[in-house]
């Protein structure tokens, strides 16, 4: 079969990871014979310095044509002015709001030879296993007013925290069924105690959640689930919550497995159902690292595992996703790490030395 990639590299080592991810992809290719037709685009900082822009017209017409698009990272220092009038991730969220990408997917899981690798006890994060729900295109990143502007008084200003039914309502619901197919548990995340898209978002929770009687809804205040997280994180299934509070959480989250290096994200236009793929954004939670670029030390784990995630759910290739799944996790168990899950005892290797190891085991395995 052909499937069509649209390749956003980026910034910083996000064409470094986004290598080892291609190269992973072809192996798979090669073993379940498919061929991925790869279209390569700026995005971010890069793009900015060569077209004036983060993003351009033509690639969103391009990703809106493909089957899927895979992402590195934007940004970096070089583009950090807080007066710039265009910023790298201005890109990134353009791109999600055209593409109407409104959920994003962030599994969280420890695998066993990892427990020591984080900085908790590992009998508080072992057995984790959770996917964090994030609604991807409202609240404060988009909300208007936003705004800054010089008074007589000094300095001041604005962003906007706004929700409609429809927008809380569509990534609720993706939790819920996501929930359906676990363990059948969901916290949804708020500040009800405060904010007033809060309350609206709790509502709309509670009226929801008779559609879905055999899930369990909890509503969990934000800060309460960040302690959660630490304390008692393999309690949690799926967690639902709106943007600026699931970017906070899953960056803490992902210090469970000890690393952002090891955690996928997969940006999507609706419910992920077996036999069903739909148009998504594929990238690592992490961010450009500059100061890691053309070293050879990034962890490419976390793309290589969001091309999983964009098989299973952009292209339904299900065996080839776990098999990719598999053979990240022969690599870990023979003992080979990148430098930010290095740990005495085992065999640290490089960004180009970890991905040539997992693709050999897609095809060996």
């Amino acid at each position: 079969m052909q499937f069509n990639i649209i390749v956003l590299p980026g910034d910083g080592v996000g064409p470094e990871v986004v290598d080892e991810g291609v190269r992973v992809l072809e192996a798979v290719g090669k073993k379940f014979k498919h061929k991925f037709v790869l279209d390569y685009y700026d995005i971010g900082g890069v793009a900015i310095d060569k077209h004036g822009v983060s993003l351009r017209k033509d690639t969103i017409k391009a990703c809106k044509k493909a089957d899927a698009v895979l992402l590195g990272a934007v940004g970096g220092p070089k583009w950090d002015n807080p007066l710039a009038s265009v910023r790298p991730e201005d890109g990134l969220l353009a791109l999600r709001k055209e593409l109407g990408l409104f959920a994003n997917l962030r599994p969280v899981r420890v695998l066993p030879m990892l427990e020591d690798g984080s900085t908790i006890k590992p009998e508080v994060v072992r057995g984790v296993d959770l996917v964090v729900v994030r609604e991807l295109t409202g609240g404060l990143y988009f909300g208007k007013p936003k705004k800054r502007w010089q008074t007589s008084g000094g300095r001041k200003a604005v962003d906007t925290m706004a929700y409609s039914e429809l927008e809380i309502s569509r990534i609720l619901k993706v939790g819920f069924e996501l929930a359906r197919g676990r363990r059948k548990k969901l916290a949804s995340v708020d500040k009800a105690n405060v904010l007033e898209t809060s309350r609206l978002w709790r509502q709309i929770a509670t009226e929801m959640a008779p559609e879905y009687p055999d899930v369990e809804l909890q509503h969990v205040l934000v800060d309460s689930c960040a302690m959660r997280l630490i304390q008692r994180p393999a309690e949690f299934d799926v967690i639902v919550t709106e943007n600026t509070f699931g970017d906070i959480l899953t960056d803490e989250a992902s210090m469970l497995p000890g690393s952002m290096g090891m955690l996928p994200s997969a940006s999507v236009a609706g419910i992920p159902e077996e036999g069903h793929p739909i148009l998504g954004l594929y990238e690592p939670i992490h961010g450009s690292a500059p100061r890691r670029a053309g070293l050879n030390m990034a962890n490419p784990i976390a793309t290589i595992l969001s091309v999983a995630l964009m098989l299973r759910y952009s292209l339904a290739l299900y065996e080839e996703a776990a098999a990719i799944e598999k053979s990240v996790t022969l690599v870990l168990e023979n003992g080979f790490r990148t430098y930010d899950i290095a740990r005495s005892g085992k065999t640290e290797v490089g960004t180009k030395q970890m991905g040539g190891l997992i693709a050999e085991a897609v095809l060996k395995n």
